[in-house]
């Protein structure tokens, strides 16, 4: 399976029909704490990026939006230090990957490019926030569904297998810090392009 495979249905169409709640940016804001009871009750680490993943609408108004993000990006990357570049994968899903070692001014950032497309009305666009940790060599990450308006921790490991003791873990004890997908139907797998890669790489 790809990197992406089945998102449309895991985390578009369907998971936009199954919704609990609506999602909401200011969700995002909760890593800002969130990442310090990773390393202090879990000792991973915060790799210093992480990312936005959307769907690409061909129209110049949703091409003018992209360009709105990255030029906010860059007007604050004097203030915050954070760096921003897009990319896009081998299925067609476009990334904003931001890059800080202050992990407040990271997620501050990924808020301001998720509430842009938002207020342009692109909103439905929006499938994922990613952040990134890690132990020992070991990645984990927590995944934020727009679609779902809730968090999943996700532990991959080489050759497309899932550490699953790992991600009930990061459940257990985040649950009630983020606000955590209760069905793990819903935890979709980011596979990374290659071991040892991130899944916006």
């Amino acid at each position: 399976m790809g990197l992406l495979d089945g998102v449309r249905e895991l985390l578009g169409v369907r998971a936009e029909s199954d919704a609990g709640r609506d999602a909401d940016p200011e969700d995002l804001f909760g890593m800002s704490t969130a990442y310090l009871t990773m390393q202090a009750d879990l000792g991973y680490d915060a790799v210093d990026e992480a990312a936005l993943c959307f769907a690409d609408v061909d129209s110049t108004d949703f091409a003018d939006a992209v360009d709105e993000v990255v030029a906010i990006l860059e007007a604050g990357e004097a203030e915050t230090g954070t760096e921003a570049e897009l990319h896009e994968d081998d299925h067609g899903y476009r990334w904003v990957v931001l890059a800080d070692d202050d992990y407040e001014d990271l997620v501050t950032s990924l808020h301001f490019a998720a509430d842009t497309f938002i207020e342009r009305d692109y909103g439905s666009r929006l499938l994922a926030a990613v952040f990134g940790f890690e132990r020992d060599g070991d990645p984990v990450y927590w995944v934020y569904s727009f679609r779902r308006g809730a968090y999943y921790p996700f532990a991959p490991r080489p050759g497309n297998e899932r550490d699953n003791s790992a991600e009930f873990k990061l459940e257990s004890v985040l649950d009630g810090e983020l606000d955590v997908e209760a069905d793990r139907e819903y935890w979709y797998p980011l596979w990374p392009s290659e071991d040892g890669a991130h899944p916006w790489d």
